[in-house]
């Protein structure tokens, strides 16, 4: 009878929470629909669309930390709730000064700051502490400005062009470079943003976060299969502008503009994936070595499953 009773309270919690969330969501409904157009319109946010999908599935996951007995946190929540309500009336007040590329991502962050209200209302703050990667996944559902963006693009094509370069010279193939452009037998490219991997960027950082998440135990082993993540993401790029360009040479001058070229990038996402995984492999391995010794690894952190699980993902 405990047990069915504190079941019964959980339920009842989220029942509330779940009409909670379906009023933010109503009052919010006009931002959320831009959002929901614009990952569907541009595939540098499309991974927008997954966000409260994983969101959601990692909560379920982990739903054994809800306690029953815990008692909710109403001062943070009224903290977080007026947070997100000031926000929302400034952004809406005075949203024409933005940038437009940027009002979008001003619109969206209130409506989390009320999610995270909400879960601290009706679960208290230890749930939000045990939950709080899930929390705090919502983030990515925010839309970058488009400056930021364009920051990140400009530097993935920095790196690619020197990799690319680098890797023409390891395959003898004589080439002639003038910035981002490439002049070789054959065959004339040029990196532009659009060839930068951005959306790719995007799917492997992501990727990276939840295997930190699922398989590592430490802070400290998650931030560096992160930090591990950022020269394989120019890497990758660099082997696609390179074998794109080879079998354009070699084999069929329609490699750089026909389907592979545009739909194939979901191989070298794989690539990618390939050359993390003995990372990770190495960090689960100090990880437990670290722990076979008696002592907590440095920055332990709570959250996530054992290095026994698995997973996978998207990309362009």
């Amino acid at each position: 009878m405990t047990a069915l009773r504190a079941i019964s309270t959980v339920t009842r919690k989220t029942l509330w929470f779940g009409g909670y969330l379906a009023a933010c969501l109503a009052i919010f409904w006009p931002s959320v629909r831009d959002v929901f157009h614009l990952a569907l319109s541009q595939d540098i946010y499309s991974h927008i669309l997954l966000v409260p999908v994983i969101t959601a599935g990692l909560m379920l996951m982990n739903r054994h930390r809800l306690s029953p007995n815990a008692e909710g946190s109403p001062r943070a929540a009224a903290v977080l709730f007026l947070s997100g309500m000031l926000f929302f009336g400034l952004s809406w007040r005075f949203g024409f000064l933005l940038p437009s590329g940027n009002l979008m991502a001003y619109a969206i962050l209130p409506l989390i700051f009320l999610i995270w209200a909400g879960f601290l209302f009706f679960y208290g703050a230890q749930a939000f502490h045990s939950l709080q990667f899930p929390l705090f996944f919502l983030l990515l559902a925010v839309p970058l400005p488009e400056s930021l963006i364009d920051v990140f693009i400009g530097w993935l094509r920095v790196g690619s062009a020197e990799v690319t370069y680098w890797l023409f010279r390891a395959t003898a193939t004589p080439v002639f470079r003038q910035g981002f452009i490439f002049a070789l037998p054959g065959a004339t490219i040029d990196i532009a943003p659009e060839c930068s991997g951005i959306r790719s960027a995007i799917a492997l950082l992501i990727t990276c976060l939840l295997a930190g998440y699922l398989f590592l135990r430490t802070k400290w082993a998650r931030t560096a299969l992160l930090v591990a993540a950022v020269p394989v993401i120019i890497i990758k790029n660099g082997i696609r502008i390179v074998t794109l360009t080879l079998l354009a040479i070699h084999v069929d001058p329609s490699f750089l503009t026909g389907k592979f070229h545009h739909q194939g990038g979901f191989i070298f996402f794989l690539i990618g994936l390939l050359i993390l995984w003995p990372v990770l492999i190495w960090l689960q391995t100090k990880e437990a070595k670290l722990m076979n010794r008696g002592s907590p690894p440095p920055g332990s952190a709570s959250g996530g499953t054992h290095p026994t699980s698995t997973a996978t993902v998207p990309q362009r």
